[in-house]
């Protein structure tokens, strides 16, 4: 497999990188993201794809359920250096369909971490659960976990909020936080309110 990573990155630097070698080039010199983006490990969704995104446009942070974990310094120094550093416009937070990470959330399982870290979602299995009077009937489990995917987003955006850089440069109108949801059936990316 590494072989086959080798080959299209010579693939790339015959095609898209020397077509593109001034934007490149500049990049070398350094970055001016405008969007920090937190989004889903998931191997299929690439942001920059999935939006047309030009390299240097999206500043990104990946991992298990696009999870926003509260008082973890990992996370914390994204922010920090996404906001002060790179001063961001806009912070996106973007679930998706077919998430692994929120199928877990019903299943027992011997892992010792993805449990604890998805504890960091479960309020949007239980919000959901909640407000129809228990668990989706069987029959609609796909409609049942585009609901929760699309209330993590929102509950990742309570848990962006709580860190005091983020309040105050929202107040001070120095950046926008948006939710987006990408379908992978469609390839449609929408806003969640």
């Amino acid at each position: 497999m590494i072989e086959d990573l080798l080959e299209g990155n010579k693939r790339f630097r015959e095609t898209e990188f020397n077509s593109h070698i001034d934007c490149y080039q500049n990049l070398a010199k350094g970055q001016n993201p405008k969007v920090l983006w937190l989004g889903c490990s998931d191997s299929r969704v690439n942001p920059e794809r999935l939006t047309g995104a030009r390299p240097g446009i999206l500043f990104i942070q990946r991992n298990i359920g696009n999870i926003v974990p509260l008082h973890d310094w990992n996370f914390a120094t994204v922010l920090e250096y996404a906001i002060n550093h790179l001063t961001i416009t806009d912070i996106v937070i973007c679930g998706h369909s077919d998430c692994g990470a929120i199928k877990a959330l019903d299943k027992e399982t011997d892992d010792n971490y993805i449990p604890l870290w998805l504890n960091n979602a479960m309020a949007a299995k239980e919000r959901v659960d909640l407000c129809a009077s228990g668990p989706v009937p069987s029959g609609d489990t796909r409609e049942r976990s585009r609901m929760i995917e699309e209330e993590n987003v929102r509950l990742q955006i309570e848990h962006l909020k709580t860190y005091p850089i983020v309040k105050t440069t929202l107040k001070d109108g120095k950046i926008a936080v948006h939710g987006l949801y990408y379908d992978l059936t469609t390839g449609t990316l929408s806003r969640v309110t």
